[in-house]
């Protein structure tokens, strides 16, 4: 029990209250006798009783026990599941709203960190998705062993180790749930080793599918707690014949306790090296640990702004940075001078390198290594970009890049985010140099509140 401004609330408690925005993880955010309450599922302006599942001396968490007044926003279908797993914060939104309440969580992390002019940036209208629905080419799930001997497959309860079973997951592809659901069977037939967490036993932690969508083929990845592959034979025979979309198995090492799912390690056991998926013109081969954005369709569309908030030209020297299987830098080559690559996932490296041959692309050069590291070296040598186009992962940039990138001074910079906090902090630095000028959301994760945005940034 937690006591401020006289305010007693107990874990279990039950009590009225009224959303008025959404916060950054989907949650409906309100007020109990001025304490701050977030609540999942909640909508502003829906009025519910609710029942509370941490107090703290700061904010109560609550869940929704009973909703007295729905809001029109709310969706009249609402998957069941997505009460129980996470990547479906937005499900029980219309989703033109979404996209509406999307470009609100720019806007609101853009006022928190203020970064210089913010008042007055454009930010476009959404770009949201044709199909909300089945847009997810990879799963990534974990396998256990039930007391009973049954297999399940899923997601893990949101703040839990309570693992899911989804025979259906509306957001994944047909394609990528469809080979979970018949590869439980077989490892179930032959007795495979399922890992225990509990006990550090077991070999099979879990599987990553990825689909190709050119192709109509699937990847298939184990993720084992060891080396050891039983019954390899067997395994890699019944796949093939149940599983025919399957072309090429791999197997990744995760030794680790941690929250971790991919090792470091990984070899193939049958099949082809890669997978073949189409983005605009260019075709990409993708090895299993290669990145690649989850929503294809959407991905062209983010590449065709990226496109055009660069406005590469002939004479550009681009530098592609965290670029992952070379996907943004080679799709610009051919409108560019040459294009330097930076990566420091070895595999991706590889993959990039791979892809410009398969494009036959000669402009373009990758190297390994952390962006921050590699970029004030390629500086020293002499190398010079007029054009950068940067896509980190959801902690942002590293703070090195940022000061590198504003003592070299491209002209020109588009940001790629997905994390519009990390975004917002790091543009109060790079608007000391550069001027935002346009902010366009494109929806590349419909039903959920993550947030996909793209920046132009001019120099002053």
């Amino acid at each position: 029990m937690k006591q401020q401004n006289n305010v007693v609330v107990t874990i279990g408690q039950r009590f009225p209250i009224t959303a008025h925005k959404i916060g950054i993880n989907g949650e409906g955010i309100g007020y109990f006798q001025h304490k701050v309450t977030f609540v999942p599922g909640l909508l502003p302006e829906e009025v519910a009783v609710v029942e509370a599942t941490q107090v703290t001396d700061r904010y109560i968490r609550a869940k929704i026990h009973k909703l007295r007044k729905k809001s029109p926003q709310r969706a009249k279908e609402v998957p069941e599941i997505a009460a129980k797993v996470g990547g479906l914060e937005f499900a029980h939104i219309d989703y033109p709203e979404q996209l509406v309440y999307k470009n609100d969580l720019i806007k609101q992390a853009l006022e928190k960190f203020k970064p210089r002019g913010y008042e007055h940036y454009q930010i476009l209208p959404p770009i949201g998705a044709d199909n909300p629905w089945h847009y997810r080419n990879k799963a990534q799930f974990p396998i256990e062993q039930l007391a009973d001997g049954t297999l399940i497959s899923g997601l893990y309860q949101a703040n839990s180790q309570t693992l899911v079973d989804l025979p259906e997951m509306p957001t994944q592809s047909e394609l990528t749930l469809s080979v979970v659901r018949r590869l439980l069977p077989i490892l179930t037939e032959l007795q495979m080793p399922i890992y225990d967490a509990k006990t550090n036993a077991g070999i099979i932690k879990a599987v990553a599918v990825r689909e190709s969508q050119l192709h109509h083929q699937a990847q298939l990845t184990f993720i084992t707690n060891s080396k050891k592959m039983p019954h390899k034979q067997p395994l890699l025979t019944l796949i093939a014949e149940k599983i025919p979309e399957v072309t090429g198995v791999f197997q990744n090492l995760n030794q680790t306790k941690q929250g971790l799912f991919w090792g470091e390690e990984t070899w193939k056991l049958s099949g082809d090296d890669y997978l073949e998926e189409q983005l605009g013109d260019l075709k990409f081969l993708l090895s299993p640990r290669a990145f690649l954005q989850l929503n294809l369709a959407q991905t062209e569309k983010l590449y065709q702004v990226v496109a055009k908030f660069l406005d590469p030209k002939p004479d550009d020297q681009l530098l592609d940075a965290y670029a992952g299987v070379g996907t943004i830098g080679l799709s610009m080559a051919n409108k560019v001078q040459s294009v330097v690559g930076i990566e420091e996932i070895p595999d991706a490296v590889a993959d990039a390198r791979q892809n410009a041959k398969h494009n036959q692309i000669t402009n373009a050069v990758y190297y390994t290594g952390k962006v921050e590291n590699k970029l004030p070296k390629l500086q020293a040598e002499g190398q010079y970009f007029s054009a950068v186009v940067v896509d980190p992962p959801r902690v942002g940039l590293a703070d090195s890049l940022i000061q590198t990138l504003l003592s070299a001074m491209p002209e020109k910079i588009v940001y790629v985010s997905c994390n519009e906090s990390t975004l917002a902090r790091d543009l109060v630095k790079l608007t000391k140099s550069y001027r935002v000028s346009k902010i366009q959301m494109v929806d590349m994760f419909p039903e959920t509140a993550r947030v996909e945005a793209v920046v132009q940034l001019i120099r002053r």
